[in-house]
């Protein structure tokens, strides 16, 4: 960045109830965050003994900049934290999962059942060849078997790699081969806004050449249009007959490797980010308990999909580790219509609703009469992840969904991260377009180049000053960028993010450091040119990139969705720009708007604005395997 640059703040909040702040695990989120600045390790060993551990660890941090090594000589099995000691104390007869599917099927699992299966499946497992630190790689549809099957790999020790089974195949076989996965589960098809795709047509492309796969597992959901041909090919109820349902945990170093998540970069090859045992599993279940406070009879709908982080934390291991009841599906927020999903929280009386930005967005361009039509008294925490959650979607979400009454718990955090870093703790006051404070464990901070801490008002890089728990261990087969991360800036995380903070320390997050536009020497943040134009009544969603310009260097261009009933117009355009103009000023004022009908983004949500910049100027797109179009 040349330069630092002012950001105009504004103070609004909300107040929730305070029976949240005094019924909540966390209780008092500024007292239990000095107990964490006194003894860092006290805290950490304090979240760690939490989880289930085979022998204990002799030190809680060795920290030789860039790398961590967490709860030294430990070793645990992240499942019998999920399974086993839910199925022993308690809540053996508790649902644990929910499945609902498009075509409204239902399939639930107690906690005994789903420890039985996971059991089951890892021995089929075994029985095929997998063993402790194999790569098995899925590419499957959200419905309980693919659960069942990554538990299963945790339990034996295997290690992993999730790729969201909306890719295309060329994005899957360049997954497969950095991983050299041995295994590749998956389903002949998956089920999407009432159309049936091939999942097993892609694999067979995605593994050809790709010499470590020795077997493709293949769950099928429709009668297997043809008989499972291949000699790598096995069917995956076939390889549960005659097999034991008891299988011990693989004892694990906290530190061995527990899963791979590909990730996109701004450019090239996606980046393999590897999490540890123990690290990640302390990390998830401290976050769902005290952060989601979730309760004994909580029920939790994460919206994502298991090929996201979001995915793995949030409805896996975090949720199971505190025994929770989840819910699953396959359904998409507009399918068959617009009220699907306030009908599935109705239904199954969920709690704790956590969902994106993109969501709530399009939620409110489709109106309120579709919420409405449905209870969703259940509610008692809503949250958001994926975008920063722009100040006029959470006064929609709040109002709409929340009734006034329900938290929003807008969470920023990364596939690198593993866990939530920054929300508003329960009870907090919570202010649009913040996603809140550091939570107790992180020490966050907005800097310039140089690392100087910078006042509030003045944007700056979001940095973590020192490590934590769930942190990444390395970018797989490639550590020089994993250094990256904490080589740029001092020896602080550079999360890459643009961020202001407010005099009470609340974090607003602007987007990308690499989404910065600098006009004539000014530089702004994507987000809130973005935020500006949302704020006009006519606005739903809307992306701004730099385009050069002859005279100020770089020029503001915007692409922006419309609320139904609105129409494109030069009238609209000047109106869009004026507006613009006057929230931020004259130097944010796009110098063209282009009305379109979709943006690219990707699966889980965030905008890619260096494919809209890519198309404008004619030039390569690059990566594009995590776009969801």
């Amino acid at each position: 960045m040349s330069e630092n640059f002012e950001v105009k703040v504004d103070s609004k909040s909300y107040i929730p109830d305070p029976a949240y702040r005094e019924q909540s695990f966390l209780g008092d989120y500024k007292a239990v965050y000095k107990e964490f600045i006194q003894d860092p390790d006290e805290f950490w060993s304090r979240m760690a003994k939490e989880i289930e551990w085979i022998k204990p660890w002799t030190k809680v941090l060795e920290w030789n900049h860039p790398y961590a090594r967490w709860f030294t000589g430990g070793t645990l099995n992240i499942t019998t934290s999920c399974l086993d000691r839910h199925v022993k104390e308690g809540r053996r007869n508790k649902l644990a999962l929910i499945w609902r599917g498009e075509d409204g099927e239902e399939r639930v699992y107690t906690y005994r059942q789903l420890h039985r299966d996971v059991m089951r499946f890892a021995n089929a497992l075994k029985k095929i060849g997998v063993q402790k630190g194999d790569r098995i790689c899925f590419y499957m549809p959200l419905v309980p078997e693919h659960i069942i099957a990554l538990l299963a790999c945790a339990r034996i020790g295997a290690i992993h790699s999730i790729v969201y089974a909306g890719f295309g195949a060329e994005a899957l076989h360049s997954r497969i081969r950095d991983a050299e996965a041995k295994v590749v589960i998956t389903a002949d098809v998956g089920k999407r806004r009432g159309k049936v795709i091939s999942l097993r047509s892609i694999v067979d492309d995605a593994v050809r050449n790709a010499p470590s796969v020795e077997k493709v597992i293949v769950l099928c959901r429709e009668k297997c249009s043809v008989e499972l041909y291949s000699e790598m090919e096995e069917d995956f109820y076939s390889l549960l007959e005659g097999v034991s349902a008891d299988c011990s945990p693989e004892e694990m170093d906290a530190e061995e490797p527990l899963f791979i998540l590909y990730t996109s970069g701004t450019t090239g090859m996606p980046k393999g980010i590897v999490h540890s045992c123990g690290g990640y599993a302390t990390g998830v279940h401290y976050t769902a308990k005290y952060l989601f406070d979730l309760k004994e009879n909580d029920v939790i709908w994460c919206t994502a999909d298991t090929g996201w982080i979001t995915g793995h934390s949030y409805i896996v291991y975090g949720p199971l580790s505190v025994g929770a009841t989840v819910v699953i599906t396959e359904t998409t927020p507009d399918w068959p219509d617009p009220g699907i999903w306030w009908s599935i929280i109705e239904e199954l009386g969920v709690t704790l609703f956590y969902t994106a930005p993109t969501a709530i967005r399009m939620f409110m361009r489709v109106g309120e009469e579709w919420p409405n039509k449905y209870n969703l008294d259940s509610l008692r925490i809503i949250g958001s992840v994926g975008e920063p959650l722009n100040p006029e979607a959470f006064e929609w979400y709040y109002r709409v969904i929340g009734k006034m009454r329900c938290p929003i718990l807008d969470t920023w955090w990364q596939t690198e991260t593993g866990m939530h870093m920054i929300t508003t703790p329960l009870g907090e006051p919570m202010k649009p377009g913040f996603a809140g404070v550091p939570i107790p464990g992180i020490i966050a901070d907005v800097v310039d180049e140089e690392g100087n801490s910078l006042p509030p008002g003045q944007g700056g890089l979001l940095v973590i000053k020192k490590p934590w728990p769930s942190m990444m261990r390395t970018v797989y087969r490639n550590d020089e960028r994993y250094k990256k991360y904490w080589n740029q800036i001092k020896d602080y995380y550079a999360a890459g993010d643009l961020a202001v903070k407010d005099e009470d320390g609340y974090f607003m997050i602007l987007g990308r450091a690499d989404d910065i536009i600098i006009v004539a020497g000014h530089n702004l943040g994507t987000a809130e040119v973005e935020s500006a134009l949302v704020e006009h009544e006519a606005v739903a969603e809307a992306a701004v990139i730099g385009v050069p310009d002859e005279i100020k260097g770089q020029a503001v261009k915007a692409f922006v969705i419309l609320v139904k009933g609105y129409t494109p117009s030069q009238k609209l355009v000047s109106e869009l720009t004026y507006h613009v103009r006057m929230s931020i000023g004259p130097i944010a004022m796009p110098a063209a708007i282009e009305f379109v009908d979709t943006l690219p983004r990707t699966r889980s949500g965030k905008i890619m604005r260096r494919i809209l910049k890519a198309k404008e100027m004619n030039m390569d797109l690059g990566d594009t395997s995590t776009l969801e179009e």
